[in-house]
């Protein structure tokens, strides 16, 4: 398998993942401004929407969007335990929680990577936008738990992780949300999570 990414990005969940699962791959960073990954390929032959992260299963199989990949991930590796059971409760709330993170969370940053000098007004609203989704996930942590579903690691925890460290780089101190803050330091002590930082170059920029 080889993993596509782009350091820090939302990638970094699924090479979590693979991580997590002992999983035998490579990966490929891609300049996604310039549509190219290192060696020199035209991404929009791997992913005609040029985003990342795209995983090549083999020479024939590519699988796109984040969600589905983790999923991927999880299911063929049932020993690592990073979804529950499917019909159950507990892998609907995995769901519950990626479909946030991506269609929330994840969304309420764009205005921000999009346009970094963002100002007045129109920065206002995206930051009272992102704020109510950190709030959101703040109070779901409130009760103590140390993983957003059951008592194990899952894949909304390694897409929640990746997600919420974006804060630091924004110029929005994550500890405004301290029992986020504490989730991400608890996840990014994981050697999953710190053989997929060193490997991305973002050591320095864990939680």
């Amino acid at each position: 398998m080889k993993l596509y990414y782009l350091p820090g990005a939302c990638s970094l969940a699924s090479h979590i993942a693979l991580n997590e699962v002992g999983a035998d791959f490579t990966i490929e960073k891609v300049d996604t401004k310039a549509g190219r990954t290192e060696t020199g390929q035209d991404y929009k032959t791997i992913n005609p929407n040029g985003y990342v992260p795209a995983l090549a299963l083999d020479a024939d199989t590519i699988l796109l969007e984040g969600p589905a990949i983790l999923q991927h991930i999880a299911d063929n590796n049932p020993s690592a335990k990073l979804v529950p059971p499917v019909g159950t409760v507990e892998r609907a709330r995995v769901n519950q929680y990626l479909t946030f993170t991506g269609s929330e969370l994840h969304a309420a940053f764009r205005p921000f990577f999009a346009n970094p000098d963002i100002t007045g007004s129109e920065k206002d609203a995206a930051q009272q936008n992102l704020f109510r989704r950190f709030d959101y996930f703040e109070n779901e942590l409130s009760d103590g738990r140390e993983f957003l579903v059951g008592d194990t690691f899952t894949v909304a925890d390694s897409y929640l992780f990746v997600v919420s460290n974006w804060a630091n780089h924004i110029g929005f101190n994550l500890n405004q949300w301290p029992n986020v803050a504490a989730f991400a330091g608890r996840i990014a002590s994981r050697p999953a999570v710190q053989k997929a930082l060193a490997a991305e170059g973002l050591l320095e920029n864990a939680a």
